[in-house]
């Protein structure tokens, strides 16, 4: 009988855990996306506290299954940034109003709009082309710091500045998911919302969606009654 070396016992020991951590890992990849598709079929989040954690480590696996299994880019991004709502929704209406800020993108504004880029952004001039002028005002009465900008960069400068605890980004798919992200290293609450159309001139957003979000947690006496809404 051959007799192994302390060496051998070393590499088997190795390889045993190497094993065990594959089968693990295997495991959880299979808990997700058990728990993504059937996320997807009812309409509803499953474990996201469970989902969270798991999607921001094996992101990469995960889409290359999703996209293996027939589902695209969009529904990943669309999951994605439907489960870190969901994650935040809580503790964003905890958060006082005057903590709170909004960031709306250039995009939104009508393609001859005379704003002009100032340091902390477009300031808007309600010249009645987009809804922009119209909610601004309604969302700094409740409380919020309003900002149209062109760029994550000018969002890190006013988060620097005026340190708000949470925040509400406006954009498309894949910006409000790396928005929320970008929150999220931040240590700031934040919440998305999808604009209806992409592009970069003359999006469009749907206001009544946007003022639901921002009247989270809200005492209802100090949300008008008549609060207009601008068309989408």
């Amino acid at each position: 009988m051959v007799e192994l070396s302390l060496l051998d016992h070393l590499l088997l020991l190795i390889g045993e855990v190497t094993l065990l951590l594959l089968i693990a890992l295997g495991l959880q990849i299979l808990l997700l996306l058990v728990l993504s598709l059937a996320s997807f079929h009812s309409g509803r989040l499953y474990f996201p506290r469970l989902l969270k954690p798991g999607f921001t480590a094996l992101e990469g696996v995960m889409r290359a299954i999703f996209k293996f299994i027939g589902l695209d880019d969009q529904e990943m991004l669309t999951f994605s940034v439907r489960l870190l709502n969901t994650m935040n929704l809580k503790a964003f209406a905890a958060i006082p109003v005057n903590e709170r800020a909004i960031f709306l993108p250039q995009c939104l504004r009508a393609a001859r709009c005379p704003a002009h880029l100032t340091p902390e952004g477009l300031k808007c001039v309600s010249c009645g082309q987009c809804g922009i002028g119209e909610v601004r005002p309604v969302l700094e009465d409740l409380g919020y710091r309003v900002f149209l900008v062109p760029g994550s960069s000018f969002i890190k400068r006013m988060v620097k500045k005026y340190r708000p605890r949470a925040l509400i980004g406006v954009g498309c798919l894949l910006e409000v998911k790396e928005g929320l992200e970008m929150a999220d290293k931040m240590h700031l609450i934040g919440l998305g919302v999808v604009t209806l159309k992409d592009g970069c001139v003359e999006t469009l957003v749907d206001w009544s969606a946007l003022l639901e979000v921002a009247t989270l947690g809200l005492d209802p006496s100090t949300i008008p009654v008549d609060l207009h809404v601008p068309a989408t």
